[in-house]
């Protein structure tokens, strides 16, 4: 089964083709993050709009590149939540009319499971149930993967997700947006003790997160020792600040595994690109003997592969989308 698989939740326009849910055929991008870079952050109408100006010749360059034509196709699967509203409502309406042009359904997909779903494609042996840590720009939970479609939260952050904590303190630093890479390269060799930083804990909710604090505390840091005309230490500051990130994410994401038993932990989204959290992931599962499933990184951002694969899933299990599919800019990840 090919699936012509659209993503454009945010700031990459990507479409991609997949066979039988785990096979990446072809899998074509279309960045913006160059021009958001300008503003600092993205720019929810520019992305709209350029994902307008790309969609179609991804969608031509991914079928030529899988070596498929459109009467190869047998179905559509399109990211319909969420994120920002304009960016999807260009995705789910090229699809809408992809799939009425060429007669075939169409699969509405949670962008937080296509995520879940980029593990299925670096992992062959990876089967439901595990849990898994989704760690991104928008969303940052631990979510109990029961089944294909079958996933439930377990712990979220109450405020800002990582990822965007990653781009703000980038931004306070001067680094550039994105800000994980840079954040990461930083990071390297700096001394993570250097700055004392928060660890939010959410009082009657062990696995809950916060991360405003955790922001504020760089930015009042960073403020204060300019007033006084004293230099940051800059990779001191990014080493402590990820392994701040780092202590808030892995020793829930352990304690679920704990809860659930299932003897297999994944991570999944672009924050799971930090080598901090990777390493840190790594150690504590060889204290624990959970097998973890580590994304690579061109599979941890947005990607179209992803949505193919989960859309398979969400095919097998009877979901389909009809001409009336709407977009949303949130959506409980339980309900698909």
């Amino acid at each position: 089964m090919n699936i012509l698989a659209i993503e454009s939740s945010c700031d990459e326009t990507a479409v991609a083709v997949v066979k039988d849910g785990r096979t990446v055929l072809s899998d074509a991008i279309a960045s913006q993050a160059d021009m958001h870079a300008l503003y600092g952050g993205v720019v929810p109408e520019i992305a709209s709009r350029k994902h307008i100006e790309a969609i179609a010749g991804l969608a031509d360059q991914a079928l030529r590149q899988a070596g498929v034509t459109r009467s190869d196709i047998d179905a559509v699967a399109v990211t319909y939540a969420p994120g920002l509203i304009g960016a999807l409502l260009v995705g789910v309406n090229f699809a809408k009319s992809v799939a009425y042009g060429l007669d075939v359904p169409i699969i509405p997909v949670h962008h937080v499971r296509g995520h879940i779903a980029a593990n299925y494609i670096a992992h062959p042996d990876l089967e439901p149930p595990f849990v898994c840590l989704c760690v991104s720009g928008g969303n940052t939970m631990i979510v109990d993967v029961k089944g294909y479609t079958d996933m439930e939260i377990l712990g979220a952050t109450r405020d800002d997700a990582a990822g965007e904590c990653f781009d703000k303190v980038a931004r306070v630093l001067g680094i550039g947006y994105p800000g994980g890479a840079p954040m990461d390269r930083l990071a390297q060799g700096g001394d993570d003790k250097r700055y004392e930083l928060p660890r939010a804990h959410v009082a009657d909710a062990p696995l809950d997160m916060s991360f405003s604090g955790l922001k504020t505390a760089v930015l009042n840091l960073a403020h204060n020792t300019a007033q006084k005309g004293e230099q940051l230490d800059m990779k001191g500051l990014a080493a402590s600040f990820a392994a701040a990130v780092s202590d808030t994410l892995v020793p829930r994401t352990m304690e679920a595994a704990k809860i659930c038993g299932y003897g297999k932990i994944a991570v999944a989204g672009g924050v799971a690109a930090n080598s901090r959290i990777r390493s840190d992931l790594e150690a504590a599962c060889r204290k624990t003997g959970d097998k973890l499933y580590l994304p690579p990184l061109s599979l941890c951002g947005d990607n179209g592969a992803m949505i193919g694969c989960q859309g398979y899933y969400e095919y097998l299990a009877g979901r389909r989308g009809g001409m009336d599919l709407n977009a949303y800019a949130t959506r409980d990840i339980k309900k698909g």
